[in-house]
């Protein structure tokens, strides 16, 4: 894992919010992490690859890792909100975005209501809309408990918040925000102006009808499905048996994009 050059917490909108800086250039990269994830687990083996050619900037969500939680449930726009407001305090008018999973649907949100930040956009396995998550999803959520949960994802977490209370309280948020999803409409992916990349694996919990869906109503949008499950192609924690050399062809597809 490469190392920041710069890190800390920023108030904004009544949290703490983490972040760590990587790399140097003109326009960063804002990384936003999946669900009950951190910076390492989403990013750990992908972020020194993207780093080698530009500046990162990488963060926590409200209650997750080391940004501090609020008395309130968890929503995608909320996190659009604090990433841009994080943005604005580090004095940042524009920056390219990559949001895995839950951090893509936060990267939608942002691409759709906070357009003036937005340079470009890549989205890798996300949903905007409830029905595009796989059959069986929500199959027993509603009753599932934190025992449910990946080791990989609670023992990252725990690494740098040694807080169960903390665990926990991201869990039922984590849950909630899903079973009260939030669709995203179609126009408001119409009305997305940047640069857009989706990428999805073919065996991922999106579905891939649902991204090519999504690429039909983006107007400046590449699409690209590649063989593998989900996170398998940035080497998220819950995959540790993927080739670096998987993960530096998915960073040279990222840069490609942004460079066009």
């Amino acid at each position: 894992m490469e190392t920041y050059h710069r890190a800390g917490h920023e108030k904004v909108n009544g949290i703490k919010m983490y972040y760590e800086i990587y790399g140097e250039g003109e326009m960063p990269l804002v990384l936003i992490h999946g669900g009950g994830s951190t910076i390492q687990s989403s990013f750990g083996r992908l972020l020194p690859f993207l780093a080698k050619s530009g500046r990162i900037i990488a963060i926590e969500l409200q209650a997750h890792g080391r940004t501090s939680d609020r008395n309130q449930a968890e929503s995608f726009e909320q996190d659009a909100k604090d990433v841009v407001t994080l943005l604005h305090q580090l004095s940042i008018t524009k920056a390219n975005f990559l949001g895995f999973s839950n951090g893509g649907t936060t990267t939608l949100h942002i691409a759709a209501h906070h357009s003036a930040v937005v340079n470009k956009i890549i989205v890798i396995s996300a949903n905007y809309q409830r029905e595009g998550l796989i059959e069986g999803f929500y199959n027993g959520l509603e009753n599932a408990t934190i025992d449910h949960m990946p080791e990989p994802l609670k023992a990252a977490f725990l690494a740098v918040n040694p807080n169960q209370d903390a665990l926990q309280a991201m869990f039922e948020k984590d849950k909630q925000r899903m079973l009260d999803f939030v669709d995203l409409s179609d126009n408001d992916l119409r009305g997305i102006a940047s640069d857009t990349l989706l990428m999805a694996a073919d065996k991922d919990v999106i579905k891939p009808e649902h991204v090519v869906k999504m690429s039909r109503l983006i107007p400046n949008v590449q699409l690209l499905i590649l063989p593998g499950v989900h996170g398998a192609m940035i080497g998220e924690n819950l995959n540790p048996g993927i080739s670096d050399k998987t993960i530096a062809m998915t960073a040279h597809l990222v840069e490609t994009f942004l460079n066009q």
